[in-house]
């Protein structure tokens, strides 16, 4: 089930930095360092997992059990990408209440026609307003406890521009939606302007490189926002990582260039190897059951 603390975050007013996760090295990693919310991100979760595009390849099925593996290994609350709900509004309902039944304690939806697209890429396109309505109230009305939380997204502003955008973001939170995601709006006085029109918590896309001007949270909390994701500075940072010591590896043919890694010993602790040595170590001292 959700688990409550995200909902007692925002009504603290306290402004929540949501770091990506996409696979259970970095959900993991992410999980002790003390943030209030870990992100489940569409983009890195699909290339971690399928290795191709976040352009509606991956089904509910794909998405559902590896999103609820990864909220199930943490203890921070998960936020997680469903893209469109992967349909109508059966889909959505049946979404909802699989999401929350894996243990993710928020679902993001979003109004693009499907397949759906990468936020910050072009050619996207999206459903009517009232059609998105109905959708956030079919998932408000699914889940089964109000401490899951429902982000409500639209991609309007690329093709239908700010003021559409603003108008379908306050009909979301209308409907029901706790947070409201307006997505890549492309100037900070875009960001000022959907702050000042919208009366619910609003979501901020921070994508390195993306349509988005990234801001400092100090600053996205000024100016309205309750919550800043940063999907895409995990896998980014990784990439970079393996491209540098597998380069090295490949003209130098040797592993020195890892440098000041993460460490070999820091990963099995991470992954839980001290609790199976202690196990193996405590069983190993009982006697062998006799055969019967």
């Amino acid at each position: 089930m959700a688990n409550p603390a995200l909902r007692q975050t925002f009504a603290q007013k306290k402004f929540v930095v949501a770091p990506g996760i996409f696979d259970m090295i970095s959900a993991k990693v992410a999980d002790g360092m003390g943030f209030d919310c870990l992100y489940g991100t569409g983009f890195g979760t699909v290339a971690s997992s399928l290795g191709v595009a976040d352009a509606g390849i991956a089904t509910y099925t794909d998405m559902v059990a590896r999103m609820g593996q990864m909220a199930r290994g943490v203890r921070t609350p998960v936020i997680a990408d469903a893209d469109t709900g992967y349909g109508g509004l059966l889909n959505v309902r049946h979404t909802v209440m699989g999401y929350e039944a894996a243990g993710i304690s928020g679902i993001q939806l979003e109004d693009q026609e499907m397949p759906k697209k990468c936020g910050h890429t072009p050619g996207r396109r999206v459903i009517p307003a009232e059609e998105m309505v109905l959708k956030i109230k079919v998932a408000a009305e699914a889940r089964q406890s109000p401490d899951f939380l429902i982000v409500a997204r639209t991609d309007a502003r690329t093709t239908l521009g700010l003021e559409e955008a603003i108008r379908r973001g306050r009909m979301m939170g209308d409907a029901g939606a706790d947070i409201v995601f307006i997505e890549s709006p492309e100037s900070e006085a875009e960001m000022r302007a959907i702050g000042k029109a919208i009366d619910k918590p609003l979501l901020a896309n921070m994508v390195e490189g993306g349509r988005t001007p990234i801001l400092p949270a100090a600053t996205l909390k000024e100016i309205g926002y309750a919550m800043a994701i940063y999907p895409a500075i995990g896998f980014l940072a990784v990439a970079a990582a393996l491209e540098r010591v597998y380069g090295h590896l490949k003209t130098e043919g040797d592993s020195l260039a890892i440098g000041e890694s993460y460490g070999f010993k820091r990963m099995t602790e991470l992954m839980g190897f001290p609790e199976v040595w202690d196990f193996e170590t405590r069983w190993a001292q009982q006697p062998a059951r006799a055969a019967e």
